[in-house]
């Protein structure tokens, strides 16, 4: 787990985080947001404030209940949804919310991605799920994504996009290029008569095999919001 503070090197990370996305065509113009926890709250992107204009001074830090330090940007219309990861799943470092072409389509066809390909398992769940409709910066939003990230460390957002978690930005970052991944490729097979999707069996012995692969089993604890080791 990744420990960030509101210093230079952890705003200037959240902007090369944001950054990351365009360069990756997940985001663009000033959609999508990305944050950081800290000891004492968050670091999160501002409102209305395009990547290529972003500097690290523009990064709000702020309570994950809502108070804003003094001399500060006003924060993404996103950041309930952002501080209730926090809480809810206190193993979580960083959070990433992009509309990234493919699981936007998705999202908007309130279609979840199933287990049609091995490597959804890397979000820890059997599949990425979909999050409930509502408004954006909504508390109602904030309860549906944290009601579908219950077994999951990323879903997508009904007529909206896709987010994604990690215990530093770096994985955040990875797994929502990896959602977007996915997303193209049901996409695709939906576009050919639908995928075959894999058997719970073959899903078991994929998650078995993920368990001693890279950060799986964290992965899992994640996901399911329990502390590492658990």
């Amino acid at each position: 787990m990744q420990t960030y503070s509101n210093d230079l090197a952890s705003r200037q990370a959240v902007v090369d985080t944001l950054k990351a996305l365009g360069d990756a065509q997940l985001n663009k113009g000033t959609s999508g947001n990305v944050s950081a926890a800290t000891a004492d709250g968050m670091l999160i992107t501002p409102t209305g404030v395009a990547p290529a204009q972003l500097l690290a001074q523009h990064i709000v830090h702020m309570s994950l209940q809502g108070e804003v330090d003094a001399d500060q940007l006003t924060p993404s219309s996103e950041w309930q949804m952002h501080a209730d990861v926090y809480l809810a799943k206190p193993g979580v470092s960083a959070v990433v919310h992009c509309h990234s072409p493919y699981a936007t389509i998705l999202a908007c066809a309130r279609k979840a991605i199933p287990a049609m390909h091995y490597m959804v398992a890397a979000a820890g769940s059997y599949g990425i799920p979909l999050a409930d409709y509502a408004t954006f910066g909504s508390k109602e939003l904030s309860a549906a994504n944290l009601r579908a990230l219950s077994t999951s460390m990323a879903c997508l957002l009904a007529n909206h996009g896709q987010l994604a978690i990690g215990f530093d930005l770096k994985g955040a970052l990875k797994l929502a290029v990896l959602v977007e991944e996915q997303a193209h490729c049901y996409w695709g097979t939906l576009a050919i008569g639908g995928p075959v999707l894999l058997e719970k069996a073959q899903m078991d012995a994929v998650m078995a095999a993920f368990a001693d692969y890279g950060q799986q089993q964290k992965r899992k604890d994640l996901a399911s919001g329990n502390k590492f080791g658990k």
